[in-house]
C-alpha cells in the first residue's frame, strides 16, 4: 500500500511540471491533504510556483480551493461519524474538546490549517453538527492565510 501511495504522489508531482496540468495536479494534492490522508499539498505548491512564478495568485487560490473542499469533505465524514457512533461514551479529554469546539463554533475552524490536528478538526465540526457554510467560510480564510504565508516564507528562504 504504501509503494502504491508513494508511486501515485510521484506521477501526481510529475503532473505539476506540466504547465497545463499544474493548477488541476495542485487542486487534486490540496483536496486530498485536507482530508485524513497523510499528504502535504504545501510543497506541491511551493514547486508549482518556482516552476511558474507567474501563476502565483492562481495557484494559492487554486490550492485553498482545493483544501476547503477537502476540508469540507472532512466535515461530512464527521457527521456521517457522528451519526454511526451515536450512543458511544466520550473519555474526559473527548469530552472537554468537544466543549470548547461547541463553545467555539464555526469560528474554531479557522485552526484547520493547523497541522496534525486541522483536518481532524474540520471532521469533529461535522461531528458536532456545527454549521456547514460559517465552517467551510472559516476553513477558507485560514486555509487562505496559511498558503500565503508558507508560500511567502518559502520563497523568502529559497530564493530565485
Amino acid at each position: 500500500m504504501e509503494a502504491w501511495l508513494q508511486g501515485a504522489l510521484a506521477s501526481i508531482l510529475g503532473l505539476l511540471s506540466l504547465p497545463q496540468a499544474g493548477l488541476t495536479a495542485l487542486f487534486l494534492v490540496a483536496t486530498l491533504s485536507a482530508t485524513l490522508l497523510p499528504l502535504g499539498s504545501e510543497p506541491a505548491l511551493f514547486g508549482l510556483i518556482k516552476l511558474r512564478p507567474d501563476l502565483f495568485w492562481p495557484a494559492v487560490l487554486v490550492a485553498t480551493a482545493g483544501n476547503t473542499l477537502g476540508g469540507a469533505i472532512s466535515w461530512w465524514m464527521g457527521r456521517g461519524a457522528e451519526m454511526a457512533a451515536a450512543g458511544r461514551g466520550l473519555h474526559t479529554q473527548e469530552a472537554r474538546a468537544l466543549r470548547w469546539l461547541q463553545r467555539g463554533g464555526a469560528k474554531c475552524c479557522l485552526l484547520s490549517w493547523l497541522p496534525g490536528v486541522g483536518d481532524p478538526l474540520c471532521a469533529v465540526a461535522g461531528w458536532l453538527r456545527l454549521p456547514f457554510w460559517p465552517c467551510v467560510a472559516y476553513m477558507a480564510v485560514g486555509k487562505f492565510a496559511r498558503y500565503l504565508t508558507m508560500t511567502w516564507l518559502l520563497l523568502w528562504v529559497f530564493p530565485g
